[in-house]
């Protein structure tokens, strides 16, 4: 990966991370684009570098983390399902992680969900955020370990089949993006570190960098997306994930066809 490589990267990253289009599948297209997507270092600064975006949520939403335990204890029983099955299916998403194709499907069927949900869900009028509330909006969260789903999309949406408002579901999904980005993140570096992968200092310099521009940009991102979201809902998300997806497949169907010929 060159520096280039890791600036375009990040700005995916940060652009995508908190919007319903799936911040992994984008990273898992542009890397598979610049040829490095089985890379051991590209899969670590994939997820390292969402410790930026998580930093936005942090500085945006600083207030709103001086709360009462009970909301705490809420993003903690949201955060359960996410870790049970990600520990348990570790192997299997990351097999999946190298798979253009996956993305390509999960993108069309995700978009012609979100298409359609506005219309199911509406926009509801809970504001308040229970127990059993949190940990559906966890199980939903798990359909993002499928590279494509999105991971924001499937938290929003979850938190809007439980009538919750769009604005608030989208924000308790960026307040639980950040112990499941950051356990992630743990989890990888840990497993790494275990098989002996050493960085130089190219590659931390690549790290930083990558961490920088994925926080400027989420955070510019992140505003923009509340505002957009609050008024015109889902469906222009719905429309790009299928045409994204389609792109994706007549690429890789066409290349094939050549390669074959």
């Amino acid at each position: 990966m060159n520096y280039l490589q890791a600036i375009i990267l990040a700005i995916i990253e940060g652009l995508t991370e908190f919007l319903p289009v799936s911040s992994t599948g984008h990273m898992i297209i542009a890397s598979s684009f610049f040829g490095i997507a089985s890379e051991d270092f590209t899969k670590l600064f994939t997820i390292v570098i969402q410790l930026g975006t998580i930093v936005s949520v942090i500085v945006l939403y600083f207030k709103r983390f001086f709360q009462s335990i009970d909301f705490y204890l809420k993003l903690f029983v949201a955060f359960i399902p996410a870790v049970v099955l990600g520990l348990t299916l570790s192997d299997l998403i990351d097999s999946l992680l190298e798979n253009p194709i996956t993305v390509a499907i999960s993108l069309i069927i995700g978009g012609l969900f979100l298409i359609k949900v506005d219309d199911w869900f509406g926009d509801g009028e809970e504001t308040e955020i229970s127990y059993l509330t949190a940990l559906k909006i966890g199980f939903f969260q798990c359909l993002a370990m499928i590279p494509g789903t999105s991971r924001s999309g499937a938290t929003i949406v979850g938190g809007m089949t439980q009538k919750l408002s769009r604005t608030v579901a989208a924000e308790f999904s960026f307040f639980l993006a950040i112990p499941t980005m950051l356990g992630a993140t743990l989890k990888k570096s840990y497993d790494y570190y275990q098989e002996g992968f050493v960085l130089n200092q190219e590659q931390i310099n690549l790290l930083i960098i990558g961490n920088v521009i994925g926080f400027i940009v989420a955070m510019i991102a992140i505003k923009s997306f509340i505002g957009y979201l609050s008024k015109h809902g889902f469906k222009m998300f719905g429309y790009y994930r299928i045409i994204a997806g389609a792109a994706i497949l007549i690429i890789h169907y066409g290349i094939m066809k050549l390669t074959i010929v």
